[in-house]
Order: structure tokens, then C-alpha cells, then sequence
């Protein structure tokens, strides 16, 4: 793994766990989407959308996952 790139795994647990809070979204250094996720964490929605982030990290390829945050 290169340096500065980032981990799907501690992603997806980001995503599962704390994924109403778009903490998930800070870590792979999209801020605004993070925001948003806060914006509207009362909703429920973002642990829902949260959910299925963290399944589609896990079921990507770490090529595809790289490309696309790292």
C-alpha cells in the first residue's frame, strides 16, 4: 500500500459504523459530501446511504477502490 493512500476495510467500517455522520466521506478526503451527511444526519437517510457505501468498498477490487480514493 502506498503511503497517502487510503484503506477500503477502514472504510467500509467508517461507512458501517459512523456512516450517519459522513465520517467515512472526511477520511476519504471528500469534505463536502461529509458536510452534507451532517447536514442531514437527523434524516436517518445517511445511515441508510452509509450502508450501502460500506458494502460496495468491500465488494471492490482494491485496483478499483485505489483508483477511484486513493
Amino acid at each position: 500500500m502506498a503511503e497517502g493512500s487510503k484503506n477500503k476495510i477502514v472504510a467500509a467500517l467508517l461507512a458501517l459504523f459512523l456512516g450517519g455522520l459522513g465520517i467515512h466521506k472526511f477520511y476519504l478526503g471528500q469534505t463536502v459530501q461529509g458536510v452534507i451527511y451532517l447536514i442531514f444526519c437527523w434524516t436517518g437517510v445517511p445511515v441508510l446511504i452509509g450502508f450501502v457505501e460500506a458494502v460496495l468498498y468491500l465488494v471492490s477490487s482494491d485496483e478499483a477502490f485505489a483508483q477511484k480514493y486513493g
